[in-house]
């Protein structure tokens, strides 16, 4: 046993992962699809140089969807922002995090 811990301690140590250690991914199928969002302008001026703007999305509250509005987030050198979105899978939604992508 303490060798298996030593062994994940050092991989995780090093940005490696055992299967069993990996972060797991929970998401929702919903059956009701986004209303259209809301068009939001952003506020000028952003909080400081570099900063992007997030637009808004709907977010499901587990009985219908909610609007959450946009916001500024720091920008990433190399990276551009992928707004949170919904993706369609048959008759399915599934809500897919606003992230950085080179």
């Amino acid at each position: 046993m303490r060798t298996k811990l030593t062994i994940a301690t050092l991989m995780l140590a090093a940005g490696l992962t055992l299967p069993g250690l990996s972060q797991a991914g929970v998401g929702v199928d919903i059956n009701i699809g986004p209303p259209a969002p809301i068009v939001e302008a952003p506020p000028p001026p952003p909080p400081q140089p570099g900063y992007v703007w997030a637009p808004g999305f709907h977010r499901w509250d587990g009985a219908r969807y909610v609007w959450v509005p946009g916001h500024y987030v720091m920008g990433r050198p190399g990276f551009r922002w992928i707004p949170d979105h919904y993706i369609q899978r048959g008759p399915h939604y599934r809500f897919v995090p606003g992230h950085w992508a080179r």
